[in-house]
């Protein structure tokens, strides 16, 4: 049985990540924060959020957050906040605007060129001439000739 509940503590552990003293006195505060926390990438353990880590990197990115939540930013302003301090990286679910573009159409884009490079392929081999297994080619034929004139 105690085996058991330290399994279960263990797993658990990520829930925990947000520790006592982060937590903000405003109830509404506290729950744009951990909002906001779900949305960005900790930059230590790559796919996992801010709100998920245990890293004293996303300590830091909760506390920040936090921060520019008293500050009186907006959650829009306190996202590109970071965004201009780390990066868009940082964000888990990157936009779509400039370059990112590129990033978001290459995936559908190759998976069109490969269907039409498909399509091609199996058009032509369908076109191509087929010798018959029932047919014998010229020379094949002079050479049965001669066999059966032997």
């Amino acid at each position: 049985m105690k085996r058991l509940i330290l399994i279960m503590c263990f797993l658990a552990g990520p829930l925990w990540a947000v520790q006592p003293d982060e937590v903000l006195d405003d109830p509404v505060l506290e729950s744009r924060a951990r909002d906001l926390s779900q949305e960005l990438r900790c930059l230590v353990c790559r796919n996992e959020s801010i709100d998920e880590s245990n890293a004293e990197l996303a300590r830091d990115l909760r506390l920040l957050v936090r921060e520019r939540l008293v500050a009186g930013d907006s959650n829009d302003e306190a996202i590109e906040f970071i965004v201009d301090r780390y990066g868009e990286y940082v964000l888990l679910n990157p936009t779509t605007t400039g370059a990112n573009w590129l990033l978001w159409g290459a995936g559908p884009a190759m998976l069109l060129l490969a269907a039409g490079i498909g399509m091609i392929y199996l058009r032509g081999r369908a076109k191509a001439p087929r010798p018959q297994d029932d047919e014998l080619s010229s020379k094949e034929q002079e050479r049965l000739r001669q066999i059966l004139d032997e």
